[in-house]
């Protein structure tokens, strides 16, 4: 039979990142995996402060090219993203890989919830990913670079909660983007996939689980692998998707998340039963 060639490893070295949001939480763990798979790594943050320092001593400590590049994505300019893409391209022009990690949570419960939130949410979580992928898209098309693109989405797309209205509606509408960038990019060689985390420790997510041990406790309950992890967790995920062991996996949403989305619900707790009353 004739050989098959295969990856041997889901190794990046010759590509180039550009990571939104790398200078903290998931972004941050993606770039330091994608630094240890041997790619260059340019980060994306609201400023170039002290944990995008620490982002970049990480992966240079990894023997990675790494740079930060401060700015806002929450922009009201449309024609904002198309110049930061240009931008970085200009300056880094072997980019290939692009990783929409950039995302904000500023939830009411719904009933309170504001336009301008709203707004602010979508904005970010949804509209700079799209017209970024859209800047980087054309100028890959036009230099025959295949180039791929993650975006990170969230567990919050397909399980639901009630404090979460807007930003469940913005992870949702990441995983639809997600399939049909696939179907418009993908005959011209550019692969887009996103993960999807659960609950992991982020500077965001530790200020509550810090202070309310009841609360990890719940949603050590609600996941069957018993673990609230470190965003590092998704950063192995993040290499696979963009690596060429993934080469032929286009529009798909891998869900990082402890297999909390496949359990309906836990069993009730002993110390539980009788005291939850009528709802």
């Amino acid at each position: 039979m004739p050989s098959v060639n295969r990856p041997a490893t889901f190794s990046l070295e010759g590509h180039t990142a550009f990571i939104t949001g790398g200078t903290q939480g998931v972004g941050a763990a993606i770039a330091v995996a994608v630094a240890q798979a041997g790619g260059g790594v340019v980060i994306h943050g609201l400023r170039h402060d002290d944990a995008a320092e620490k982002v970049l001593v990480e992966c240079h400590a990894a023997g990675a090219r790494a740079t930060c590049i401060a700015t806002d994505l929450l922009v009201e300019d449309d024609a904002a993203w198309q110049r930061l893409a240009k931008t970085v391209l200009h300056n880094f022009p072997a980019i290939d890989l692009l990783v929409n990690n950039a995302g904000t949570f500023i939830d009411l419960p719904y009933l309170d919830m504001t336009v301008e939130r709203y707004r602010r949410t979508m904005r970010l979580n949804v509209d700079a990913g799209f017209f970024l992928t859209q800047a980087f898209a054309k100028h890959w098309v036009t230099n025959g670079v295949r180039g791929r693109v993650l975006f990170t989405g969230s567990i919050n797309g397909v399980l639901a909660e009630p404090t979460h209205v807007a930003y469940d509606a913005s992870k949702g509408a990441v995983a639809a983007m997600v399939r049909s960038l696939c179907v418009s990019l993908a005959p011209h060689g550019i692969r887009v996939n996103s993960i999807a985390p659960g609950l992991v420790r982020t500077p965001l997510t530790n200020a509550v689980l810090s202070s309310d041990e009841d609360a990890l406790r719940w949603m050590r309950l609600h996941t069957p692998s018993g673990i609230v992890p470190e965003a590092d967790v998704c950063g192995g995920a993040a290499v696979f998707l963009l690596s060429d062991a993934a080469e032929h996996i286009h529009g798909q949403t891998l869900l990082i998340d402890g297999g909390m989305s496949t359990w309906q619900q836990p069993d009730l707790p002993d110390a539980l039963r009788g005291q939850l009353g009528d709802r």
